[in-house]
Order: C-alpha cells, then sequence, then structure tokens
C-alpha cells in the first residue's frame, strides 16, 4: 500500500502567557481545536506523535485525550522532533498502519520561569558524552554562540548580519496578533542589547513562552472528510549530526545539510521552487547556517543573502511568518508550530501575515546544538 498524506488540520492553544494552565490542558486544548479544524473526532485517531512531558510518552496523553491509538511515536531529538515525527507518521499512514495520526504538544515554559520552578531551566545533565563538557561549564547557548564565532571567522560573516534575522523575526511578528512580541526592533537595538554569550545579545535568542500545537495527518482517502483543504506532505528526511561538540565536524555545517537535500529529492522540488520557509530559530545563527544547508544559498553566503529583508514578509523568501521562535512563540519545542504556520499559509489563511499565491513550504526543525533536523516538504494542489 502507498498512500499520500495530507495535512487535514492545524491548531495552537493559547500562547503567550497561560499561567494557569498545565502542559496537558495545553495539548488537549490545542488537539480538540486541530481535530475540530479537519473536521474528525477523537473516534477517528489511530495514531499519535508526542513527546516532552517525560511520563511514558505519548501514553500518559493518550490517557489524558481518551485516546487508544494502534500506531504510536515519541522520537525526541530536540526541537525537530516533530519534523521527524511527521515523517514516521507519512511513512506509517502510506503503509496503512495508520489513518489519522495526531502529533501535539504543550509546554508552560514561561509561567514555570516565573514560578521559580526548578525544573523550568533545561539541563542536559552530565550522563554520557556530556561527562567530557559539562565540568567546563559549556552550556547550551555558549555552543552556539562558539558555532557562530566561527561561520563569523570562516566566512566574514557580520554581527549586523546575524541581528538582521532577528530584526526580520520581529517585522514579520508585527503582523501576527498571537505573538509575544511585536514592536518593531532595529538592527541596534539588537546590537546595543544585554551580552548573554559573545557574540549573542538578548534579542539574538529565542524568546520563553507557554503554548500548545497540533497537526492532524491523513491518509489520502479521507481527503473527502476534510473541512478545509488538504495540504499535502511531498517529501520528508531527517538527519543526527553529534551530542559532543568535539564531535561535530564542521561548525558551520549543520545536519539539515543531509536532511533538507533528501526532503526535497523525495519531493521533487529545489529550493528555488519554495514560497515560503519555516525554519527552527532558537537562535540567529541556527537560521543563518540553515539556510545554507538547504540550499536557499551557497555554504558561507547566508550572511548577504539575509541582507535586504530577504526573510520579510514581501521579501525574496518569507521566512517564520508568524515571528518565530524569535518574537513569536518558543514554548521548548517550536518544530509542531513550524508545521501549523506553514500549513495555514498554504491555505492561504494567515490574513495580514499571508504569503500571496503559497504553494510550496520548506519546514526544517532543528534539535540540540545542531544535534538533529527534520525538513518536510508540503505543498498545495
Amino acid at each position: 500500500m502507498s498512500r499520500r498524506v495530507a495535512i487535514a488540520g492545524v491548531a495552537l492553544s493559547d500562547v503567550g502567557t497561560v499561567p494557569e494552565a498545565t502542559p496537558y490542558g495545553l495539548i488537549g486544548q490545542a488537539s480538540r481545536r486541530a481535530l475540530a479544524d479537519a473536521g474528525l473526532k477523537p473516534g477517528d485517531v489511530d495514531g499519535l506523535g508526542s513527546t516532552g512531558l517525560g511520563t511514558l510518552a505519548p501514553i500518559d496523553v493518550a490517557e489524558y485525550l481518551g485516546l487508544r491509538p494502534r500506531w504510536v511515536d515519541s522520537t525526541t531529538v530536540g526541537g525537530a522532533s516533530w519534523e521527524v515525527m511527521a515523517a514516521h507518521a507519512t511513512d506509517a499512514i502510506a503503509a496503512g498502519h495508520a489513518d489519522v495520526v495526531l502529533l501535539t504538544y504543550g509546554s508552560t515554559a514561561r509561567s514555570d520561569l516565573r514560578r521559580k520552578m526548578r525544573t523550568a531551566s533545561l539541563n542536559w545533565g552530565s550522563r554520557g558524552p556530556q561527562q567530557w563538557e559539562s565540568p567546563y561549564g559549556h552550556t547550551l547557548i555558549s555552543k552556539y554562540a562558539m558555532a557562530a564565532r566561527r561561520h563569523m571567522y570562516e566566512y566574514g560573516t557580520t554581527i549586523e548580519q546575524l541581528a538582521e534575522i532577528a530584526v526580520s523575526a520581529r517585522y514579520n511578528a508585527a503582523e501576527n496578533p498571537e505573538a509575544s512580541f511585536r514592536d518593531p526592533i532595529t538592527i541596534e537595538d539588537v546590537l546595543d542589547g544585554p551580552m548573554i554569550a559573545d557574540p549573542f545579545t538578548k534579542l539574538h535568542c529565542c524568546i520563553r513562552s507557554d503554548g500548545g500545537a497540533a497537526v492532524v495527518l491523513v491518509a489520502e482517502d479521507r481527503v473527502a472528510d476534510l473541512r478545509s483543504d488538504p495540504v499535502w506532505v511531498l517529501g520528508a528526511a531527517e538527519s543526527v549530526s553529534h551530542v559532543s561538540m568535539s564531535q561535530w565536524d564542521d561548525m558551520t555545517t549543520g545536519p539539515a545539510a543531509v536532511s533538507g537535500p533528501l526532503a526535497f529529492q523525495r519531493a521533487g522540488v529545489r529550493p528555488e521552487d519554495i514560497d515560503v520557509a519555516e525554519l527552527y530559530d532558537a537562535f540567529t545563527y541556527m537560521l543563518l547556517i540553515t539556510l545554507e544547508d538547504l540550499g536557499f544559498c551557497e555554504k558561507g553566503e547566508a550572511g548577504s543573502f539575509v541582507e535586504g529583508g530577504t526573510l520579510r514578509l514581501g521579501g525574496a523568501l518569507p521566512t517564520n511568518t508568524d515571528g518565530g521562535g524569535l518574537s513569536a512563540v518558543h514554548p521548548g519545542q517550536r518544530g509542531l508550530f513550524l508545521l501549523v504556520e506553514a500549513a495555514r499559509q498554504l491555505r492561504g489563511e494567515s490574513g495580514p501575515r499571508q504569503v500571496p499565491g503559497a504553494r510550496l513550504a520548506a519546514v526544517s526543525g532543528t534539535g540540540g546544538w545542531f544535534c538533529s533536523s527534520g525538513t518536510v516538504i508540503l505543498g498545495r494542489d
């Protein structure tokens, strides 16, 4: 059996600061909204993908939602988990192992931080390979900062070019009523902010927010039941790179250099065909090299590529049209939010931030400190 697979429904929960919510509550809210968006009921779901809560995922989520799926996935590779799970779900549906798969996630990362909960700060621990780096204070953000410095050294990328990525994200967020931050910023604002990890000031770094997201994928024979136009999964791929920074071959190339070309090849399209891109942006540098890895520009040229408003609404490659993790919403793992925004763009449902005539979207999630990547190419008929 080989069936086409479509995104049938997408939704977010309440996002931003939601102090009264729990992660499970946000999952439930987003899941109900996504199923309603698809015109389906919980009883139609026979596949479930979820991770991030740490209690027998996704069994805990299935129990909370009252589901008894016959196909499950809880792949945990950081922010790229959701693109990887979307790839797995697509394969499962195509093979007939499931007909309707729900991917769902929720986090109260911002509210947990405000409540000063011990679990609010991400801690990767010091077991396994981490034992050789953790004693030296090699934090998550310092890994990104070190890699960014390498790109600047190798290719002459400037801090102003990196700052433009944050400015473009905020420009796009201005048109998103759900974005956490919408006021415009300038390159000078980014450069003058408090230093977090050289060369990153505060605005080079993603925000912390609460929020949930859900995506419903279905087999092509269920498309007639849908409430909205289907968004087809044209191709997908995944890749992993390293855990220890010492094992990263080249800090200017991420795992999307593998997943990206594979996804494009499987979809039968090229980077220049893409109308809108939704790319993980935990830090400005993450988006910078993902542009190169996916083939939107040559290696070392992303700095000049982003200049002149390329990533903004109305630009040559509208990217992170909701404002991204730098300005809109980033509740710990943003990968599922990328798929929601891409589907909305291709369905023409994005209001003032709609990219006119968008028919092809590239979605790429990144996990850890460039440890993993999942790329999904979506399209409309």
